[in-house]
């Protein structure tokens, strides 16, 4: 067998003998990506419909994210924070004018990202509301998923997620999802700091809240001098058809968490964004990052970010998104293996008419992977469909024959 030359089988026997069994991949081995397709080992194209779970929004190895990345990787890719460098001033002046917001702290991963975001939130509701210290709650939603450190499973009601990872980190309220009597209802305490949200819940399966639901949300944190901190790790950059998911309902949260595509599947690349009164209660020492900020991370952000702005990705999400779901709602009226699609811009999914605990929904993405495309399950019944933004019509109407016609392989 030669390293440089693995077939699917070698490859996958690789990883099963040598990584930790804490992912179950579709099985097809990838080497190679450009736009909305990726190939395998054995040279098959697929269309990529999961985008690295929304981080490859630009597209696989759009031209201009590689060459920003190989340019500064040879010139310099890592001071850490104990000097300056002149890549990072650059960025962040670009991504907090771009979102509208005095500050911003950056960091690797999205559940970096989301930990720092809690934080910081507990630090300004001691310094700030003044709540006695140690006593602070943040409102979190049943169903969420803002990553996998202990912090956040200890607010998770996924059992795969939390079961024998305790004991659990305290100071969280856990309410349903796009209920406002619920948040009503718990708001008031005044120990409470923030409410942290997904404005779609994408891992859960693209639930998408009733319309105003976030917008009368906002207006209950303003009410009670809570946070209101949106978690866009996967749905912000352009992915749900705006530029943010609360742009959809005008929103300005106070606290707002990025990642995947802030990069564009480049590089780790995160930020927590917020008002100086709220970021200016992080003093030097206090949090931080060997790798946030880095030179390299910086000048990759920098060009992620004019790309969807200079291809126009937020628009081309919106109207392909409408494309999508008008199509797949004119199959499922006549379908009896899919009985719904719901999503917002590209980031979409189609419910399979049977229990969490069947197979057909991964039998169902193995043929779509012998027709050419790749995707994935997620909570047994449900498949997510986020291709990359960069794709046209034409493409997306291809993908869109290539799904109905493998549900028909599996209708009666």
């Amino acid at each position: 067998m030669s390293l440089n030359q693995l077939t699917s089988n070698e490859a996958i026997a690789l990883e099963e003998k040598y990584g930790a069994h804490n992912y179950h991949p579709l099985p097809v081995v990838l080497s190679k990506g450009e736009g909305v397709y990726v190939w395998d080992v054995e040279g098959k194209r697929y269309y990529d419909f999961l985008s690295a779970y929304s981080a490859v929004n630009q597209g696989h190895c759009h031209p201009r994210l590689v060459k920003a990345m190989t340019d500064q990787a040879s010139t310099l890719a890592l001071t850490s924070r104990a000097f300056y460098n002149d890549k990072l001033g650059v960025y962040e002046k670009k991504i907090t004018e771009l979102f509208g917001f005095d500050k911003v702290l950056p960091m690797n991963s999205g559940a970096e990202a989301v930990e720092t975001a809690l934080k910081l939130t507990r630090k300004w509701a001691y310094e700030v509301k003044k709540v006695s210290e140690n006593d602070a709650i943040i409102i979190v939603c049943e169903n969420n998923f803002h990553g996998r450190t202990t912090t956040i499973i200890s607010f998770s009601n996924d059992p795969e997620a939390r079961k024998n990872y305790g004991p659990y980190t305290d100071g969280f309220i856990r309410i349903p999802y796009n209920d406002l009597n619920a948040l009503k209802d718990v708001i008031t305490n005044k120990n409470i700091a923030g409410f942290l949200v997904e404005p779609i819940q994408g891992e859960a399966g693209v639930y998408v809240p009733d319309e105003g639901y976030l917008a009368e949300a906002y207006k209950l944190c303003k009410q009670n001098n809570v946070l209101f901190i949106a978690d866009e790790v996967q749905t912000g950059i352009a992915r749900t058809g705006r530029l943010l998911a609360v742009d959809h309902e005008n929103v300005k949260p106070d606290v707002l968490v990025l990642g995947k595509a802030l990069s564009g599947g480049m590089y780790p690349v995160s930020a927590v964004l917020a008002n100086d009164e709220i970021m200016n209660v992080i003093k030097p020492g206090q949090h931080g990052s060997t790798f946030g900020g880095n030179p390299l991370a910086a000048a990759v952000a920098t060009e992620a970010l004019d790309i969807v702005l200079d291809e126009k990705l937020a628009e081309n999400a919106d109207k392909l998104g409408q494309l999508f779901r008008t199509k797949m709602d004119e199959y499922i009226k006549g379908s009896n293996i899919c009985t719904l699609v719901r999503g917002k811009g590209l980031l979409n999914a189609i419910l399979i008419n049977d229990s969490e605990e069947s197979e057909t929904a991964w039998n169902i993405c193995l043929r779509l992977r012998d027709n050419g495309l790749l995707a994935k399950p997620t909570h047994g019944n449900i498949i997510r469909f986020a291709p990359p933004l960069v794709m046209n019509e034409e493409q997306l109407l291809d993908c869109v024959h290539i799904i109905t016609e493998t549900l028909k392989e599996f209708e009666g």
